[in-house]
């Protein structure tokens, strides 16, 4: 039993935090072991409605990539990756918008929703709601793969200002018409900014940024570009890193990477002095 006076200063530390966002809107990308254990499903549910009933504006991205690949092998659509990113081809561009805008995106409503979080679920080919075009990271085709040139933000605040909480899977629409898979995390930032978000939120498997065996708290750009120049930062870290800071540059005011494998994680670095991941923030 937790002792009455730890309850009080947990209640304490937390009321300034709550204070300081009421009203303000955080995207949170969703994914990882969160996304496919079932008792992290469920304490997410909660957290992001706890978070909404409290006056935060919540608008979440979601991935699904394991379940894509569990499918195309049930389907026998081959899955191939070009330098560690999916090509999407006619037949996988069905299969994803059936998995990622249908299943698993209904799948997060109704687990929210169950939990009085007023979830309404979305792709970007409603209303518009994200156009792109042919991504090609330097040079590589990687097919029906795009990348966000609009969001169509007057459509998301209609939603969060009626008390809605969009859960939005990353399909963007192309100029034709045609649909386009999007990285989830890319589409995060991309939401983020366009929103001018108080906070983006990436839950993954990961602690945040580690170097040397201890987790990095805070982050700025300066401190990162050294980390990566002498190689304390490498690998799939650095991307991720670099796509933080240009949510930053590009109107988002904080950037986190939590561990989504803990309960509670997103309560817990929002509402705690210390928190539990990394935060990148502005030089200032």
């Amino acid at each position: 039993m937790i002792d009455p006076a730890t309850k009080e200063e947990v209640l304490i530390e937390a009321l300034p935090y709550i204070q300081t966002y009421e009203g303000k809107t955080f995207v949170i990308k969703y994914g990882g072991a969160a996304m496919t254990e079932e008792q992290l499903k469920q304490t997410f549910a909660k957290d992001v409605t706890i978070l909404r009933k409290i006056g935060i504006n919540m608008v979440i991205i979601h991935g699904g990539g394991r379940g894509i690949t569990e499918a195309a092998k049930a389907f026998n659509i081959e899955t191939k990756f070009i330098e560690g990113q999916r090509y999407t081809d006619e037949k996988m561009i069905d299969l994803v918008v059936m998995m990622l805008a249908g299943k698993v995106n209904k799948e997060i409503v109704n687990l929210i929703n169950t939990n009085g979080g007023n979830a309404i679920g979305l792709c970007g080919v409603d209303n518009l709601l994200l156009k792109a075009r042919k991504h090609m990271p330097e040079g590589v085709d990687l097919g029906l793969v795009g990348e966000i040139t609009s969001v169509n933000v007057p459509f998301i605040n209609l939603l969060v200002q009626n008390g809605m909480m969009p859960v939005i899977a990353p399909i963007g629409v192309g100029e034709n018409g045609q649909m386009l898979n999007i990285n989830a995390d890319l589409a995060a930032g991309a939401v983020a900014a366009a929103l001018k978000a108080e906070k983006l939120v990436y839950l993954s498997d990961i602690e945040g940024v580690i170097v040397n065996k201890k987790l990095i708290s805070t982050l700025t750009r300066s401190e990162a570009k050294k980390l990566m120049e002498d190689g304390s930062i490498f690998g799939g870290m650095i991307p991720k890193i670099r796509s933080a800071f240009d949510s930053l540059e590009n109107g988002v005011n904080k950037v986190h990477i939590i561990d989504g494998r803990i309960k509670h994680s997103l309560l817990l670095e929002i509402f705690t002095d210390e928190g539990i991941g990394t935060q990148m923030t502005h030089e200032d």
